[in-house]
This record gives C-alpha cells, structure tokens and sequence, in this order.
C-alpha cells in the first residue's frame, strides 16, 4: 500500500500523472486535500505507520493508483469498480479501509466533478453514510481521538501509557498538515467535531444511505426525515404494484427534464438492492438516466460500471506494474 512509501522518490509517476489517470478514466478531478494526505503518508516514519496500522485503517482504493500509476485492472473488469463496495453509491470512492464491519472511507463527488468532501460507512451493518469529516486528514484525526477514547476507557490496559504515547506522535504527524488548530483529545475532540448534528442542507434531498443527493426538483423524499423515510422506502419494496409505479413515475419526470425522483429513488434502489438483480437493474436504469439528465456523465458511467461487477468477490481489481 501507499502507506510505506508514497510522496519518495521510489513513486513511478507525479502528481500532474496521477490528476491525468483519475480525469480520464473517472471524469473526476481529484482534489488537493487528497495530495495533502498521500504527502502525509509518505512523511510516516516506521513506527508511525505502524501506529496508524494499530488504529485498525490503511490506505486503499484510490490510493492504489498512487502507488502504482500504471496499474490496471484485470482482464474483463473496469477500473473504476476498484476498491467499490457493493453498497457504495458512484459518488463515493474509496481511498482508506479498516475498522469493524467493512468501515471505509471514501472521498464524495457529487456533483459528477469536484469533490464534496468526505463519506465513511460500514459495509457489513445496518449504519448509513456519515459525511461530517472535510478531508482525508480530518477523518484520520477522528479515528486517532477514537482510539485514544478507547485506551483511556480501558483502565485494565497495562500498555496503556505506550499505546497514548505512540497516538500522541502520530497525532503531531497529522496537526502538521491539518487539525493543528484543534488542542482537544479524546472524548473531548469527538464531542466537538464529531458528535455535532450537521445543519440541514438545502441543496441535499434526504436519501435512504443516510448522505443526500445533490439536486434540485419534485421528490417525495422532500422535508422527510431519514426515520420516516427509511419505512416509507422499505414498505414500498415489499410492494411490487407500487414499486413499479413510482419508477414508471419517475422514469416519466426524468423525459421531461425533472431528474430528482430518478435519482434518489435509484439511490435507494442500489443502497437497498441486497443482491436481488431486479432492485440493482432498476437502480442503475433510473440512476444513469438521472446523471445524465444532470449533466454528471462521469457518475453515470461509474454507476454503469458498477452494475457490471456488483457480483465481484473481493473489491481489489488492479494488477500491480511492479
């Protein structure tokens, strides 16, 4: 992984090649905070990588590109299913892995385009997407004041005085680039940036995974609410008759220049296709129409893509150069 050596010498490629890869065989731009944290990697020394490997994350997806730029996928498969989980949505692509239950990290565009931010969810539970960290260096912050929480929590921990010591140098390597105007630790640093209920944003439409989508238009999901959205979803699979209304409602908005149902009822549909390949064909039918109607041809071929490979047994396409 990029961990051990990205930003050295040793990388075949630059920066300029690597933004080239990502434009074409993504469409998508990628932005400065995520070069911020391949120098960040590249700037660990030994005990701090294994530090950060203690916090249960390591780079992955995209960061494999930054290894080895010229890396391609295996025979058959497309590039831009590396590093897609079955859940994620074509705005998400991963960049660090670890953790519990699938959890992985992913930076968010969309807008088809520019990068929004930053989204993170588990794969193998129920949780939905949360998207409260800005950048890269932000979420890796918010695992190490997790971790520190928890050895502070353990009291019966011998190793416990080693463990803070070896989280408070990593935690020097990461205010070096960001977070640097943040003293709190712990518990504390989790109450003030992470437990904050976000704002509402207006330009989001509530979506079932819990992230939003970008759009403007006529939706059902308008003004609801996550809880009361996820049962309307939910009965609204169990009922084949009305399901196919409201894709046939949908498709019909779409023709006519108002994509927003497509797009959040296809959101829905592939956060909730639970291998049922009717659920998957309809979501990514109204999801590629949606994106194209928004002008976002990038998420629509991803999505595109996806829906080829959602079958994949392992997320890791790419054949190594070296």
């Amino acid at each position: 992984m990029c961990g051990a050596n990205a930003g050295s010498s040793g990388i075949p490629g630059s920066r300029a090649g690597i933004e080239e890869r990502f434009l074409r065989d993504w469409g998508l731009e990628l932005p400065e905070s995520i070069f911020r944290f391949w120098t960040f990697l590249g700037s660990l020394g030994p005990a701090d990588r294994r530090t950060l490997g203690e916090t249960g994350v390591a780079p992955a997806g995209i960061m494999d590109l930054f290894a080895d730029p010229g890396a391609q996928p295996r025979d058959g498969l497309d590039v831009r299913v590396h590093g897609r989980y079955y859940r994620d949505p074509p705005e998400f692509l991963t960049f660090l892995h670890g953790g519990s239950d699938g959890l992985h990290y992913g930076l968010w565009f969309d807008d088809g385009r520019t990068c929004h931010g930053v989204a993170a969810y588990r794969t193998n539970d129920g949780g939905g997407i949360d998207t409260s960290a800005s950048t890269p260096m932000e979420a890796v912050r918010a695992i190490l004041e997790r971790c520190w929480r928890d050895v502070e929590d353990d009291p019966g921990d011998d190793e416990a005085p080693q463990r803070l010591s070896r989280l408070s140098a990593l935690r020097d390597a990461v205010t070096a680039f960001e977070t640097g105007d943040r003293p709190e630790v712990g518990l504390a640093y989790s109450r003030t940036y992470d437990f904050v209920v976000p704002p509402v944003d207006h330009e989001r439409v509530t979506t079932l995974d819990g992230a939003g989508a970008l759009v403007a238009g006529r939706t059902a999901h308008q003004g609801a609410d996550e809880y009361a959205l996820a049962n309307h979803i939910h009965g609204l699979f169990d009922d084949a008759g009305a399901l196919a209304a409201c894709v046939e409602e949908a498709r019909r908005r779409c023709a006519t220049g108002d994509p927003a149902e497509a797009l959040v009822l296809g959101r829905d549909l592939h956060w909730a296709s639970a291998g049922d390949p009717k659920r998957e064909a309809l979501a990514n039918e109204l999801l590629v129409s949606a994106y194209h109607a928004l002008s976002r041809p990038s998420l629509a071929a991803i999505a595109d893509a996806h829906h080829r490979h959602r079958s994949l047994p392992r997320v890791d396409v790419l054949r190594s150069t070296f």
